[in-house]
């Protein structure tokens, strides 16, 4: 229930494809951020983040795309609290951004950087957007939770979070019920912040996610430029497109611009 690989097991996979994965631990404001990365320094770079609960290995098949590779740089990161990046250490999306915004300033190689999330990875990359001004190109939101009124209640969460009985909550299921409930509030931030967005958005959702729901999709129509905004609409889809529809998706990171 830790839903995360360790690095051994990480790199023997990819060896055995050929392919060479560098596993970077490094050391932010006293927070230890775990991430991997494949591909040449010297080609625009696509993160990917992770939903919730999660860890980079969820984007494990993009990263041994051959044709992804051709174009990218790919860095897949095990966001705070999750993998190995504090595990257990769940921060609120400003906190996750402070710390990632960082890494993104190490990663800048004067070409683009496109960053790609999925569920709560998806409100967490508009963040990133909207904190580092001028550096992102362009955003990926994948089933992405960016409408607060979408969010349910779930008190039972807070409850949790002040209770012995948190602890019979398992692995990665504990941190994501801290942010989860955290994420209520930081919707209602973002909710005021996202119509300065400068970036365009990709976003793709499925019309049957029980999880995320599509009416996600209204709300980035009705808060986002729509200059900036491309939807793809998946009919039948549910909440875990990353890995039911591949193709597409692919499509789309190979589509962006250059």
């Amino acid at each position: 229930m830790f839903f995360r690989t360790s690095d051994t097991k990480a790199g023997k996979a990819f060896t055995a494809k050929g392919i060479a994965l560098q596993v970077v631990y490094e050391k932010i404001n006293g927070y230890t951020m775990h991430y991997v990365k494949v591909g040449a320094d010297t080609l625009p770079t696509l993160v990917m983040i992770h939903g919730s609960p999660g860890s980079w290995d969820a984007f494990s098949t993009y990263l041994q795309d051959l044709d992804l590779q051709k174009k990218f740089r790919l860095i897949a990161i095990d966001r705070p609290g999750f993998g190995y990046s504090e595990f257990g250490k769940a921060l609120n999306l400003q906190k996750q951004s402070i710390l990632i915004s960082a890494l993104l300033k190490t990663w800048y190689n004067q070409k683009p950087i496109f960053l790609a999330g999925h569920s709560l990875g998806g409100p967490l990359v508009v963040r990133l957007a909207l904190d580092n001004p001028g550096q992102i190109n362009g955003l990926v939101l994948l089933a992405a939770a960016i409408d607060p009124s979408q969010e349910k209640p779930e008190k039972w969460r807070k409850l949790l979070m002040n209770n012995p009985l948190q602890y019979l909550v398992p692995g990665a299921m504990r941190p994501s019920n801290y942010e989860l409930w955290y994420l209520k509030a930081d919707l209602k931030i973002l909710e005021q912040d996202i119509g300065k967005l400068k970036v365009p958005v990709w976003m793709l959702h499925g019309t049957k996610d029980p999880m995320v729901p599509f009416a996600n999709v209204a709300f980035a129509k009705a808060h986002i430029p729509a200059a900036l905004l491309h939807i793809t609409v998946l009919e039948g889809a549910n909440h875990f497109i990353p890995w039911t529809r591949y193709e597409i998706i692919k499509k789309t990171f190979l589509d962006l611009p250059d």
